[in-house]
């Protein structure tokens, strides 16, 4: 739905908590609030949700994108970047990109004891799919078979 305003507070957009995980993965990221600013604003080439992550949680499981690039900027408190090439901590006013089709997952984890908030920012590609790459989490987003849902790396269906 488009906003006929030119600016709106993001506050006042009602925030989402689900997650199309499958459990157990569902569970580790939720409870979380996202507001999907650039649906408020009929955007439709690029995606904008300011995130809130409560301590705890994770943002997603470590992922990357084969046609999206992702953009993330906190904006309170401090969350942990998981990537494969270790952990850093990003507190407010730091920001970080992953281009498309880069072969390195990203997640964040919030261990600290406050919420925080972040702006994700993505192209929206229909030809997009997710690859997870911590070993122990069975996902795959989209696959050709199964698009707009997930499945097993081998293909079988949650």
């Amino acid at each position: 739905m488009a906003s006929h305003t030119p600016a709106l507070d993001p506050r006042t957009l009602t925030p989402r908590n689900r997650s199309g995980y499958p459990e157990p993965y569902r569970a580790r990221v939720l409870p979380r609030e996202k507001r999907a600013l650039g649906d408020a604003f009929g955007l439709t080439r690029i995606g904008i949700n300011q995130t809130t992550l409560l301590p705890g949680k994770e943002s997603s499981m470590r992922h990357w994108h084969t046609h999206e690039d992702e953009f993330v900027y906190v904006l309170e408190g401090e969350v942990v970047l998981r990537t494969g090439a270790g952990e850093q901590r990003l507190s407010a006013g730091m920001c970080v990109g992953f281009a498309a089709g880069v072969e390195d997952g990203h997640q964040l984890v919030n261990r600290s004891d406050r919420p925080a908030i972040y702006l994700e920012v993505s192209n929206r590609d229909p030809e997009d799919r997710s690859e997870y790459s911590d070993p122990e989490v069975d996902l795959v987003w989209s696959p050709a078979h199964a698009r707009g849902r997930f499945t097993r790396r081998d293909g079988s269906p949650y």
